[in-house]
């Protein structure tokens, strides 16, 4: 099934150093660009990550130091990528948890603050676990009938995400092939941030989703508890995470503001 896309959408996946978003760094990016006339580009680049590759993670994607080492780094490509998906919705497998929020750091980290938030996510890793509950290769016999060769490799992942999202529209008839539609049933939660850490409730109040203030407003827990913005940005959370929680610090500090004459 051909998406109906109002916007161009990019595939795309990572490989990276490990899983932690602060501190793990892109080795590769691979995407796929689809337009909504069907048209479709695609590029893979190998990234210098300027760390040690743990063997851990090689093992896993196969990408080692001496692959990378006279690679650009991310700051020299950024402004590619950032322009291969300007306007444009994103979609991978597992990229609500990962890709996304690991992207969106990156971007970060070389001073280039791009509001992700405005786009469409799909996530097929969270459609599959709604209707089948399986891995990515497996995905991809089950709704592909054909076996996913290079698993783990950001390419492969990438065109195979591309084509199990396809097939996941011709074999469900009640999941609707509209990106918004798809980006809303692709979603955990409500986030604010990427990773959860903060959520929206129905009416739109921004709450902690983690530790002891889970489910309490973030505005109310920092007009009580000031001291608790301080330790969040001092401690190994997204810098997104970080500048979401500076946004809504100063929103209530001008709103408490208001009226007063100076």
């Amino acid at each position: 099934m051909k998406l109906n896309l109002k916007n161009p959408i990019v595939f795309f996946d990572l490989e990276t150093t490990g899983i932690n978003i602060v501190s793990d760094r892109i080795v590769e990016i691979s995407y796929l660009k689809v337009y909504p006339n069907g048209k479709e580009e695609s590029d893979t680049m190998l990234v210098n990550p300027i760390v040690p590759i743990p063997k851990s993670s090689t093992a896993i994607h196969g990408i080692k130091d001496e692959d990378v080492k006279d690679k650009p780094t991310f700051s020299e490509i950024a402004k590619t990528i950032l322009k291969a998906i300007e306007g444009c919705d994103l979609a991978g497998y597992n990229s609500n948890k990962f890709d996304v929020p690991l992207l969106a750091e990156e971007f970060l980290r070389v001073g280039i603050d791009i509001d992700l938030k405005k786009r469409k996510f799909i996530d097929v890793q969270v459609i599959f676990h709604k209707k089948e509950q399986r891995t990515l290769s497996a995905a991809y016999k089950f709704y592909c009938k054909k076996d996913l060769t290079n698993a783990h490799s950001a390419q492969a992942d990438t065109l195979a995400t591309y084509e199990i999202l396809k097939a996941q529209l011709d074999r469900y008839d009640d999941l609707e092939n509209d990106i918004e539609k798809l980006s809303l049933y692709s979603s955990h939660n409500n986030n604010v941030d990427f990773v959860g850490r903060i959520i929206a409730d129905e009416k739109g109040v921004e709450r902690f989703n983690f530790g002891k203030y889970k489910g309490r407003p973030v505005e109310e827990v920092f007009e009580k508890d000031p001291a608790y913005y301080g330790w969040m940005m001092n401690n190994d959370f997204p810098l997104y995470t970080k500048k979401v929680l500076t946004k809504i610090k100063l929103k209530g500090a001008f709103g408490n503001n208001k009226g007063v004459k100076k």
